[in-house]
């Protein structure tokens, strides 16, 4: 079976929903709490501009993951800083698919021309930090107890890597 990474087109929706939608249900990873339908993901992905890539990792025709760099704030000072997300689905975890995807991530934010890529990890997701870490981010810090969700609080870690601007 073929193992490959592609920019996001409307045709993996489907997957990449269903993906994010397993998250929203059952991790702490995203502090999302109502489920997202098929057109808020068409047009979340259809409202991304090129400085703001989606990735999917693909098994053959299957969405097994996806990847994303997102403005980290709208003011236009932060204009140069993003933020990343990597979702795998649940019976792909563990098989290399987010060091690949976060590997094209770092990749296009070089090429792209951003500074900082920042991650904000939920408090105890070791297999994210170790990822992290293996891609050159470092510890910037710990929100305390600022996400309630699974009738818990959750802390927020944050990770920054700097990237140099492709010449």
């Amino acid at each position: 079976m073929s193992r490959r990474l592609e920019t996001a087109t409307v045709a993996h929706v489907p997957g990449i929903r269903a993906i994010y939608n397993e998250a929203i249900r059952t991790l702490s990873a995203t502090f999302d709490t109502e489920e997202k339908s098929h057109d808020d993901r068409v047009r979340w992905l259809s409202e991304r501009s090129e400085r703001h890539p989606v990735v999917v990792a693909l098994a053959g025709a299957e969405v097994v993951g996806w990847g994303a760099l997102s403005p980290f704030s709208d003011r236009p000072a932060w204009g140069r800083t993003v933020e990343n997300a990597v979702y795998i689905a649940e019976g792909h975890r563990g098989q290399g698919w987010g060091d690949e995807i976060l590997t094209e991530l770092m990749k296009r934010a070089r090429t792209i021309g951003h500074h900082v890529v920042i991650a904000r990890i939920v408090g105890g997701n070791a297999a994210s930090m170790r990822l992290h870490e293996r891609h050159g981010f470092e510890l910037s810090g710990t929100l305390r107890e600022v996400g309630w969700k699974f009738e818990r609080w959750h802390d927020v870690v944050l990770m920054q890597a700097m990237v140099l601007a492709a010449e």
